[in-house]
C-alpha cells in the first residue's frame, strides 16, 4: 500500500558510501517519492509493479495530493481548475482510470470560435464539411499539411509503449527521444513551433489564426514555444510534518516535483559531491479563473445574449487581449438531465489569464457575475527554443521526474517519465546495463516478439 504524506521537505541529505555494505542483489529496503501529483503517484505505482509489494515506498507532499490536477466547488458542484483531459492515445492514463474504475463524464456539445480582439477570425458550425470547406477557403491546405505531421509524430511517439512494455529505460530525456525520433525529435525541442511549420508549408495565417490560439490555451504561451513540447549509497531525508521533524534513509530517492528556481519546491539538498546540476529556465504562470455568472456577449459583438452561439472561445496573440480563452465548463460529475447553460443564464466558465483578472477585466468579459475563484498555476515550463533538456539522473539512485516537462508537459507525459523512472530505477539497482540506452530498439522489440 502506498503511503501519502503531506509534509514539508526540509532537505535531502546524502551519506558517504563507505558506512553501507553493497547490497548484493537485495531489493532496496525504502523507497521515497517526493512529490504526489500525477507524476509522483504514477511512480510509486510503477515502483510497486517493479520492485514488488516488500519495498516500503513513502511518498511525500507538501500541499494536497494531486498537484496540478484539482478542481474548485461552485454551487455544490466541482469543476476542473487544472489538467483535464485524457486523450483515447494517452496509455498509461487510460490504464491508471480503468484500474481505478472511473467513469467517463459525458460528453456535452459546444461550439467554438477564435477571438482575435475586435471579431472572430474563424468560427466552428453545426456542419462539419461547412467547417472544412471554411478551412480550407481560409488557410488551403495548411490544416492537412498539419494534421500528416502531428500524425507522425503520434506514431513515432507510440513507440514509447512498446519500448516499456518490453522493460527498456532511458538515463536521459534526450536518449528516450532519440529512441523515438531520432535526431528530428531532439530538433524539436530546439527549434519553435513557428518554424518547423513554416518548414512543413504551413501558411503564417494558420498559425496565428489557428496554431496560436490551442497554444494559449494549452500552454498560456505563443508559437515560440518548441515544436516538441555503480557505488552503493544512501540518502537522509529529513522532513517536517505538523511541526515534528523527522528524518529517515532511503536507497531510492525520486524527485516528482520542479526544482527550478521560481517554484517553491520546499526542497534543498546538502552534502553532494559533486554539486548537483543546477536547474535552468523557470515555470510559465497561468491562472484559472473559474467564474459563476453572466458572459457579456456584447463585448464579443453579440448584443442579444440568446444569439451567442459558442461555448468555448480561444484567442489569438494579440497585444492588448488580458486572456488566454474562456469557455463555459460543465461539473466533474453530469447528471442524466444536465444541460449546459445558455449565455443569457447565469453559467460556470474556466478563464485562462497570464496574470489574475482584475475588476475591470471581469467587467469586460461578464455583465454580472456571482463569484470568482482562482488558481494561479505555475502550471508548465516556460518554453524557449534554446533550453537544454534537465538531467533524469542528478545522482547514484537519485531521479528527476519533472526534466520530461521540457519536451511536453501533459499528463501522459508524466505517466511515461514515470514509468521510465521506475525501469530506470529497477534496472540499475540491479545492474541491468543492458536493458538501458539500447539503440534499434524498434528492431530489438520485433526480433523479441
Amino acid at each position: 500500500m502506498h503511503k501519502y504524506l503531506h509534509v514539508v521537505l526540509a532537505f535531502v541529505h546524502v551519506l558517504a558510501d563507505s558506512d553501507f555494505a553493497k547490497h548484493d542483489g537485495a531489493p532496496p529496503s525504502k523507497i521515497a517519492v517526493v512529490g504526489a501529483g500525477i507524476g509522483g503517484t504514477a511512480t510509486a505505482h510503477f515502483l510497486r509493479q517493479h520492485f514488488g509489494p516488500e519495498v516500503r515506498i513513502d511518498v511525500f507532499e507538501k500541499g494536497s495530493v494531486g498537484g496540478r490536477l484539482a478542481t474548485v466547488t461552485v454551487n455544490h458542484q466541482d469543476y476542473e481548475s487544472g489538467g483535464s483531459i485524457i486523450h483515447s492515445l494517452n496509455l498509461h492514463m487510460q490504464d491508471f482510470v480503468q484500474q481505478l474504475g472511473l467513469k467517463y463524464r459525458k460528453s456535452v456539445a459546444g461550439k467554438t470560435a477564435v477571438f482575435g480582439g475586435e471579431e472572430f477570425v474563424l468560427e466552428e458550425t453545426d456542419w462539419y464539411l461547412l467547417d472544412l470547406f471554411h478551412l480550407w477557403w481560409r488557410y488551403g491546405i495548411s490544416f492537412i499539411r498539419l494534421q500528416m505531421w502531428v500524425e507522425e509524430i503520434m506514431e513515432k511517439f507510440m513507440r514509447i509503449y512498446k519500448y516499456q512494455a518490453h522493460g527498456y529505460a532511458f538515463s536521459s530525456v534526450e536518449e528516450l527521444l532519440h529512441s523515438l525520433g531520432g535526431s528530428g525529435f531532439i530538433n524539436m525541442t530546439r527549434r519553435s513551433l513557428s518554424e518547423s511549420l513554416l518548414e512543413l508549408g504551413v501558411s503564417q495565417r494558420f498559425i496565428d489564426e489557428v496554431i496560436a490560439p490551442i497554444m494559449r490555451v494549452n500552454y498560456g504561451q505563443n508559437i515560440s514555444i518548441p515544436a516538441f513540447v555503480g557505488d552503493y549509497h544512501q540518502y537522509e531525508l529529513t522532513y517536517t510534518s505538523q511541526n515534528e521533524r523527522t528524518s529517515e534513509l532511503y536507497d531510492i530517492v525520486v524527485v516528482a516535483t520542479p526544482l527550478q528556481h521560481n517554484v517553491n519546491s520546499g526542497i534543498s539538498f546538502q552534502g553532494f559531491e559533486p554539486q548537483l546540476p543546477e536547474m535552468v529556465g523557470s515555470y510559465h504562470q497561468t491562472v484559472a479563473s473559474i467564474v459563476h455568472g453572466y458572459l457579456n456577449c456584447t463585448y464579443f459583438g453579440f448584443p442579444d445574449p440568446k444569439l451567442f452561439p459558442f461555448a468555448s472561445i480561444l484567442t489569438t496573440d494579440t497585444p492588448g487581449l488580458f486572456f488566454n480563452s474562456a469557455a463555459s465548463v460543465c461539473p466533474v460529475n453530469i447528471t442524466s438531465g444536465f444541460r449546459r447553460k445558455q449565455p443569457q443564464e447565469a453559467g460556470v466558465y474556466k478563464v485562462f489569464s497570464p496574470k489574475p483578472l482584475e475588476k475591470n477585466e471581469l467587467k469586460t468579459l461578464f455583465k454580472s457575475y456571482y463569484s470568482v475563484q482562482v488558481t494561479d498555476w505555475l502550471a508548465y515550463p516556460h518554453y524557449g527554443s534554446t533550453q537544454g533538456l534537465p538531467p533524469v539522473v542528478l545522482h547514484e539512485s537519485l531521479y528527476y521526474l519533472n526534466g520530461i516537462e521540457w519536451a511536453g508537459s501533459a499528463m501522459e507525459m508524466s505517466s511515461v517519465a514515470a514509468k521510465n523512472i521506475a525501469l530506470l530505477a529497477y534496472h540499475r539497482w540491479n545492474r541491468q546495463l543492458e536493458m538501458i540506452d539500447q539503440k534499434d530498439l524498434m528492431h530489438k522489440v520485433k526480433a523479441e516478439l
